[in-house]
Order: structure tokens, then C-alpha cells, then sequence
């Protein structure tokens, strides 16, 4: 499973964000944080409609995705995301 990040290197919150993925991906088995800036990776930002770091996107094993976040989440909301997208 893939937990797309969206930071920017001018976004303090990515920090925290950056921390609480960490956590998602130490407790989710096979779990990967993908992380993309969005000054250097323009064109995935692009295609995901990113217009806010941090972006957080989890998506299912169809590639539909089953949340978004917009801002720091909690750990709790990654973890019932990540449940959503077995």
C-alpha cells in the first residue's frame, strides 16, 4: 500500500506530517510512504490536483482514491484510511 505526500521544502507542517506517515508505515504492514516535492515533481502535483502541501493521498489497490488529506492528519485518520483501501 502507498501513502502518497505532497510537501514543499518551505512547509513547516510537512514536518509533522513527515512524522505521523512515519508512524502509519512502521505500524501498516507493507506499507510505503511515497513522498513528492512539488516544486521539483510539477507534474505528479499536477496530476493529483495537488494545491496545498501537505497533501496526504491514500489509495486502494484499483488506484481510486480513499482519502485525501489537506493539512497535518492525525494518525488515527491515516490508519482508518489505510484500512479503507485493503
Amino acid at each position: 500500500m502507498e501513502l502518497t505526500f505532497f510537501s514543499s521544502s518551505f512547509c513547516e507542517p510537512c514536518t509533522l506530517t513527515r512524522a505521523v506517515l512515519a508512524e502509519a508505515e512502521r505500524r501498516i504492514p507493507d506499507a510505503v510512504v511515497r513522498e513528492y516535492d512539488v516544486a521539483r515533481d510539477t507534474s505528479v502535483a499536477e496530476a493529483n490536483r495537488i494545491r496545498t502541501t501537505p497533501t496526504v493521498i491514500v489509495k486502494d489497490g484499483t488506484g481510486a482514491e480513499v482519502y485525501r488529506a489537506v493539512g497535518v492528519p492525525t494518525l488515527a485518520q491515516v490508519l482508518v484510511a489505510a484500512a479503507k483501501a485493503v
